[in-house]
């Protein structure tokens, strides 16, 4: 395998690189060990890979080829000194909303193009730590409020299945760099679908891991201090190609802030419930009361429902104790749509106000929740959050009978690009109708707003050739039981496959 990284890099064998470069970190870090294959070498071959298909993408916003190599030189050293750390040696990419020592960290805001933080976020610092070889930040939407990810600092990011096409957002960059074989993790976050939703488009893998599990300093939008602030939906968490990959980096992501002494989250993840596939008891959901289920996604659904029931686990349809997903729903709406509005000028929230005000009593559509929430009082935001908990023990209640959820990620595959600057008339069409945008986001909040573990695994692709994906939802700090599964149904229906 040496010699086939070499091949490439002066011609000779095409065919060995492109299986090389899509080889899982797993198989990286065992042939590393074998020493059947360099880190420089590997890097190499990364970085001719972005330097010649990333034009037509542009996944690698902010490449970082130099460092990379001087990476790989030290991991090769440290390898030789029979060092062997989880990540040593193994190329891979970050979002690029993660502080990264002398790189932009821009969020794609033009008043911010120019900002380099001093200091690597914590996250960041653990994959040095664990000896990981970064080639560079992938891009994102502006400001990370987007279901795409473009901006004009960076331009867009087109899926690889389909260069008319999202990447998804807004870990849109990571997730089309792990599908055109550039590195084999990506370091992604998570508060609207953000890993879910670009891993489901691009026909990758991603884990939102449980709220708080995984710290987030330095994961923070330009200029604002890198605080060990305990955000309220949003967490950060691993991309690949692998659902075992998933767990690897995980690994290493997961544990308190050192700055907080573990006050909040100090915990030992427990084992997966099961290790067979006929000992999981799963539910699965394909329709929402809010928002159609398109006939692409639908049929991704039910691939994993037969592997599962052809595996012998045990699977029901429906369950009293699933959480009503129309109030489930609209409270996600809620709490998103309220953190949204913090730095507005004063004179745009009380345009808001106004525009709160007019609503009529009885309108109960998400529009109508997203308006009220960006002008709610504490009080408001108090009486939701109560609600939240609510939900959150008919979780708890939930998965005493249930090891695992599985339902959509969003209603449809990767749509075309749409850079409407209004995001609120944007349309998602689904199945030939047309529904408000960001009503979409209803199946990402299931689990974002109960603060639950979901990993997001390929199904196939739909009768239009692009990737679905489906999201297995676990109970709370209990992560490694939807990995699990998403490993034993990768086993069963295969996982990633690379872009035709």
């Amino acid at each position: 395998m040496r010699n086939g990284v070499l091949w490439l890099l002066t011609g000779r064998n095409n065919v060995e690189y492109v299986e090389w470069n899509f080889q899982s970190a797993e198989e990286f870090s065992t042939a590393l060990r074998a020493g059947s294959v360099s880190s420089a070498e590997l890097t190499e071959a990364a970085i001719a890979r972005i330097e010649r298909e990333d034009r037509a993408i542009n996944a690698i916003c902010v490449p970082d080829f130099d460092r990379a190599r001087a990476a790989a030189h030290r991991a090769d050293q440290a390898r030789a000194r029979g060092e062997d750390r989880p990540l040593l040696g193994i190329p891979m990419t970050v979002k690029e909303s993660y502080d990264v020592a002398g790189l932009p960290t821009t969020w794609g805001m033009p008043q911010h193009a120019n900002y380099v933080p001093t200091e690597n976020a914590v996250q960041v610092a653990r994959l040095e730590a664990a000896g990981a070889v970064v080639l560079g930040k992938t891009n994102v939407p502006l400001g990370l409020q987007d279901i795409q990810s473009f901006n004009e600092i960076y331009g867009t990011t087109t899926n690889p299945w389909d260069h008319e096409r999202t990447s998804g957002g807004s870990s849109g960059g990571s997730a089309a760099a792990l599908a055109c074989g550039f590195g084999a993790l990506s370091l992604g976050s998570d508060l609207a679908g953000s890993l879910r939703t670009p891993a489901h488009f691009c026909g990758v893998y991603a884990h939102k891991p449980t709220v708080g599990l995984a710290p987030t300093r330095g994961m923070v939008a330009p200029d604002a201090p890198a605080l060990p602030i305990d955000l309220d939906l949003a967490v950060v968490g691993p991309m690949a190609r692998t659902a075992r990959d998933l767990g690897l980096l995980l690994d290493v992501m997961a544990g308190p802030d050192p700055l907080t002494h573990g006050r909040a989250y100090d915990v030992t993840l427990p084992p997966a419930r099961h290790e067979r596939l006929a000992d999981f008891r799963v539910l699965v959901v394909e329709d929402h009361p809010l928002i159609p289920t398109g006939a692409a996604v639908r049929a991704g659904v039910n691939r994993v429902a037969d592997a599962l029931i052809d595996g012998g686990a045990r699977v029901e349809r429906h369950s009293p104790l699933l959480p009503d997903l129309t109030e489930a729903g609209t409270l996600y709406t809620q709490l998103l749509f309220s953190g949204s509005v913090a730095r507005f000028p004063v004179d745009a929230y009380e345009q808001l106000q106004t525009r709160a005000a007019e609503l009529h009593a009885d309108d109960r559509s998400l529009d109508a929740a997203r308006l009220r929430a960006m002008v709610f009082t504490h009080r408001d935001w108090l009486a939701v959050t109560n609600r939240r908990e609510l939900h959150r023990h008919g979780w708890r209640q939930l998965f005493a009978e249930f090891d695992a959820v599985v339902c959509p990620i969003t209603p449809t595959p990767a749509f075309p690009h749409d850079h409407n600057p209004d995001l609120l008339e944007r349309r998602i069409d689904i199945d030939g109708g047309a529904y408000p945008y960001f009503d979409q986001l209803v199946w990402a909040g299931l689990a974002t707003m109960p603060g639950l573990p979901a990993t997001a695994i390929p199904t196939g692709l739909s009768t239009a050739g692009l990737p679905v994906g489906v999201q297995l939802i676990g109970p709370m700090f209990e992560d490694r039981t939807p990995l699990r599964l998403a490993e034993l149904l990768e086993q069963k229906i295969g996982g990633f496959r690379p872009p035709r």
